[in-house]
């Protein structure tokens, strides 16, 4: 499966959404918001483990 890399970045849900929702708009104050979307939702999301990867096994 080939995700976007943003979703490396944004692992939760409900912040992938937002990101789909602002990324849809046009102009410069949109791409400024989206801008600083990612920025915090990036810090946010630092510690949170991938839902995307697959777990590792011990084998």
């Amino acid at each position: 499966m080939n995700l976007p890399r943003i979703n490396s970045l944004i692992k939760t849900p409900c912040g992938r959404a937002k990101h789909s929702q602002l990324a849809s708009k046009k102009g410069f104050l949109a791409m400024l918001r989206l801008y600083w979307f990612i920025v915090f939702a990036t810090l946010k999301d630092w510690n949170i483990p991938n839902p995307d990867q697959l777990e590792e096994s011990n084998s």
